[in-house]
């Protein structure tokens, strides 16, 4: 506005200054974006459009991960300024009661101390439908495992089987009612090896909510955005995704960690010959 009206009544800056009450020494300032901010700025844009789903609190977590001193603020500013998504915030809900008629959840207290699995439903590009069980270890958030195929009963046992051998056996199992979950041979099974099962009430998947956050972190950050077009492919993808998961996606609620980071394996030093 100050340059127009000096350009319009060929005035001093001055004195359009003074009268429209805008200090000189703002008018004067010129910005500087330093070479950094630029590189800073590719940066996040770059990371924005590779992890889609990523507000800018994982963005900086990831960041800091390669070495970036920033914090959330700064990131925050640049990726308004860039116009990228900033996601809505959901607003809280409770998820324990304690009135008649509740349900009280156990909550986990360390790692295999109460695990979940559930199940999804996704389609291959030619409308084909396929299931997706998920296994989730509630303390750490690590996805024990997703196998991808038309599940059945006998399945889930397979894929219990597997983990129970690699990992050892849980003190809990939280599932819905599902008739793959609550199948007599599969609550045999369970019981025989001394697995409790927590059967969540009809229609509260809330009960479930560590399944059932993770469940919707994949549909939106995988399922949601890739076509499958045979279910081999979806296998593959789908895994892929349950590494990245696991060893690099920033959770909020560890702390933006991993739930199951890789180790760093210590440089091997070769003995010398005497």
């Amino acid at each position: 506005m100050v340059i127009r009206v000096c350009e319009t009544l060929a005035v001093s800056e001055r004195r359009v200054c003074s009268v429209l009450g805008q200090a000189r020494a703002t008018q004067r300032h010129s910005s500087y974006v330093s070479d950094e901010e630029e590189q800073l700025a590719a940066r996040i844009i770059e990371m924005a459009t590779q992890y889609g789903r990523y507000g800018y609190r994982r963005i900086t977590a990831l960041l800091r991960r390669e070495g970036w001193k920033v914090n959330h603020k700064r990131v925050e500013r640049i990726w308004r300024r860039e116009g990228l998504k900033v996601p809505h915030k959901q607003p809280k809900r409770g998820r324990l009661w304690l009135n008649d008629g509740s349900c009280v959840r156990l909550r986990p207290e360390h790692k295999d101390h109460v695990w979940s699995y559930d199940l999804m439903i996704a389609r291959t590009s030619d409308e084909r439908a396929f299931r997706i069980l998920t296994m989730l270890d509630e303390y750490s958030r690590e996805c024990l495992s997703i196998l991808v195929r038309h599940i059945r009963s006998q399945d889930v046992i397979d894929q219990l089987f597997d983990l129970f051998i690699f990992r050892g056996i849980p003190e809990h199992i939280r599932s819905d009612n599902g008739p793959e979950f609550t199948a007599k041979a599969v609550r045999k099974w369970l019981s025989h090896l001394g697995v409790k099962t927590l059967f969540i009430e009809p229609g509260s998947p809330w009960e479930n909510g560590y399944i059932e956050s993770f469940n919707g972190k994949l549909r939106d950050e995988l399922l949601n955005r890739e076509v499958f077009t045979t279910l081999l492919e979806a296998k593959i993808m789908i895994e892929g995704w349950r590494k990245g998961y696991n060893h690099f996606r920033p959770h909020s609620s560890l702390g933006y960690r991993p739930p199951a980071p890789e180790a760093i394996q210590p440089a091997l030093i070769p003995s010398t010959l005497t």
